[in-house]
């Protein structure tokens, strides 16, 4: 199976998305990151806020003449705000739509003229709060719910020019819960997946050959309680 070559990945500073770096990284590939933080891996990133489309379009296309062109992109970024739709101020509801939504969006539209050269391939990262809606988490499935809305129509209108891959991971390890109130924190005996296991993932589907493809991949720990 082929390398993954170079590979853009958001959210690349910690998490799922650090994982994949280095899963990257071992198969032989170059991860670009796009993160607010700076990444500990010492790899090419940009720090950059996917709330602000300019930025992060202008920072795809940056890293890509840089490196030479693009194989794939990993979507990983994201962000959460808890609460009913009532009590959230609607700053803070709409910056997780611009940031899961609009920025993967946007990262993906930077990238599409450097993956038809190469027919690479996107992964989306949605969630199983992408399939299921709960409550006190209507920003977080809205724009989850989005991003499995543009993932299949890309998927149809990229058909024979670029690959694309739908990852809906469940809960995992990661400091993605960390800062939010007692009740919105999984609890300490909660059956989450490590983000190193997602990553090989992400991993296999950014390594199929050209039309070959991965479309939809649900990857959860086996007790998964948000599944199905």
């Amino acid at each position: 199976m082929n390398g993954p070559g170079n590979v853009v990945i958001t959210g690349g500073a910690s998490g799922l998305g650090a994982a994949v770096v280095d899963a990257v990284i071992a198969a032989g590939g170059t991860p670009l990151v796009l993160d607010r933080e700076v990444p500990s891996a010492s790899v090419k990133y940009a720090q950059v806020d996917l709330a602000d489309r300019r930025a992060a379009e202008r920072a795809v296309r940056e890293m890509a003449d840089t490196a030479g062109g693009l194989d794939g992109v990993f979507t990983a970024a994201g962000t959460d705000t808890c609460g009913s739709l009532q009590s959230v101020p609607a700053e803070d509801w709409e910056r997780v739509v611009e940031v899961n939504l609009l920025g993967t969006a946007a990262v993906v539209r930077a990238a599409l003229p450097y993956l038809e050269e190469s027919w690479g391939t996107v992964v989306t990262c949605s969630s199983t709060l992408g399939l299921k809606g709960l409550p006190d988490a209507s920003a977080y499935c809205a724009s989850k719910f989005g991003v499995v809305g543009l993932s299949r129509a890309l998927a149809a209108e990229l058909s024979g020019r670029v690959g694309v891959t739908m990852l809906v991971p469940g809960g995992m390890r990661t400091a993605f819960f960390d800062g939010r109130p007692e009740q919105y924190k999984p609890p300490q005996d909660a059956k989450l997946n490590r983000p190193e296991h997602v990553a090989e993932a992400v991993l296999f589907a950014l390594r199929q050959p050209a039309g070959c493809e991965v479309r939809e991949l649900v990857v959860c720990h086996s007790e998964e309680s948000s599944w199905p």
